[in-house]
């Protein structure tokens, strides 16, 4: 996912054209993703035992010796309580399973040059392995892993690889916001107002999928609700979120669901009485779990842990890894975990979510079945055929301009995530990213 408007800008016209001008969460994919946002402080270390080194201002922490040692860069700080928590979790239950593995991490680390020292100074530093966590890093990775060819480099929420030792992953949350949509719904129908707002950070294809999944959830419990959005231009920003909350629940909402990185809109949620539905990370409902219906969460451990093991036994091979539910790599809070239901979701909702979760985590729905025709956008138009499947260029908006661009081994989308469903208010447009 993530961050440094001023990456995606460049990017914008060469890389995702009109699917990213309009729409990876970050992270994003996404977000997704994940489109960046500005990060200005210097990036800070972990604690670590073996202490650490300093190349360029930037304090770099040591390997361990005997042991396979993993790098973790992050965009944001471990404490936000969302995207970059839930990667923290990740390398936590990543080193707690495999005994013979060391991580360490950097966080708050800019994207552009910062990042990419970062990254060459571990890999000069005897890493085996670099995963770097933010859309905009991706850029600088391609070098850096030719220059290190015996380094695993992994990213998350973007598109570049190679063939031998920089591959790219990210998760189908779209499965997870959909049933978040479902339970909006049937709360709003419960409160009379038939209105939810959406908290979008980025005009990014993975942010477009996730807002095109939940109001699409939305609409199954709820076909007369609408939802509303509102666009803020980073992933993290707790001042612009709870803004955001307050101009969505002021015109109506009654269930806010952001996108963002804080719990600041749930919260806002929950001081008029409402109700929020928050992101990424499983403890982001912690904050006010009266008012936080759910929260669609990142495991990210479990494919951190595959990635680890398959390059540990030499059977790895970079691709463009994208997982659904089925990879138990995905969550919802108080379904199939150790949170309890909250009490205020409609009880008539959760056995419908609870079912189509069910065939998610079997395999038997996963992204493309949630988007097959007929698909209408907010405007009335029919996108999607009926019978006809997005494509996972799609989905993530990959059109001949950004595959050429880059020389992508991808076909490129022929209905290219640039639209809104049906469900979102009819006067609500995909911003320029130029705001």
């Amino acid at each position: 996912m993530h961050k440094q408007a001023r990456w995606l800008m460049l990017i914008v016209a060469l890389v995702l054209t009109l699917s990213l001008v309009l729409s990876a969460c970050k992270s994003a994919t996404p977000a997704p993703t994940q489109a960046p946002q500005e990060a200005t402080e210097e990036p800070t270390v972990a604690p670590t035992e073996s202490g650490g080194g300093e190349e360029g201002g930037l304090q770099i922490p040591d390997i361990e010796a005997g042991k396979f040692n993993v790098a973790f860069i992050y965009v944001g700080p471990i404490g936000d309580g969302g995207w970059t928590y839930a990667h923290n979790q990740g390398r936590e239950y990543l080193e707690a399973t495999l005994d013979d593995v060391h991580t360490a991490y950097l966080e708050s680390v800019a994207e552009g040059s910062d990042a990419e020292r970062v990254m060459r100074s571990m890999a000069r530093k005897g890493f085996d392995a670099i995963i770097a966590t933010s859309f905009g890093y991706q850029f600088s990775m391609p070098d850096i892993a030719a220059e290190y060819p015996d380094v695993a480099f992994l990213h998350v929420s973007g598109f570049l690889k190679n063939d031998t030792n920089f591959g790219n992953m990210f998760g189908a949350m779209e499965d997870m916001k959909y049933l978040a949509g479902m339970i909006a719904g049937a709360r709003a129908k419960e409160d009379g107002s038939n209105r939810v707002g959406f908290i979008a950070p980025w005009p990014i294809a993975e942010v477009i999928r996730l807002g095109n999944a939940l109001t699409m959830g939305v609409r199954e419990t709820c076909p007369e609700c609408v939802v509303d959005v509102r666009w803020i231009f980073t992933w993290f920003d707790p001042d612009k979120e709870r803004q955001a909350a307050e101009s969505l629940l002021d015109a109506g909402a009654t269930v806010i669901v952001t996108g963002a990185d804080t719990p600041g809109p749930v919260q806002a949620a929950g001081e008029r009485g409402l109700w929020g539905i928050a992101y990424d990370s499983d403890v982001s409902c912690d904050a006010d779990v009266e008012h936080c219906l759910t929260v669609p969460y990142w495991k990210w451990g479990i494919p951190y842990v595959q990635f680890v093991n398959e390059v540990k036994g030499g059977t790895w091979k970079p691709s463009d890894w994208y997982f659904d539910a089925d990879t138990g790599g995905l969550g919802l809070r108080g379904f199939g975990d150790d949170y309890d239901t909250n009490p205020n979701i409609p009880d008539w909702v959760i056995p419908l979510v609870q079912k189509k979760m069910d065939a998610m985590l079997a395999g038997d729905i996963d992204r493309f079945d949630l988007f097959t025709g007929p698909i209408y956008d907010n405007k009335g138009n029919l996108v999607v055929p009926e019978g006809q499947s997005l494509t996972q260029s799609d989905l993530e908006g990959l059109d001949q301009e950004t595959i050429d661009s880059f020389g992508l081994d991808r076909e490129p989308c022929t209905i290219c995530m640039n639209w809104l469903v049906q469900g979102f208010v009819e006067d609500a447009e995909i911003p320029s990213m130029e705001q």
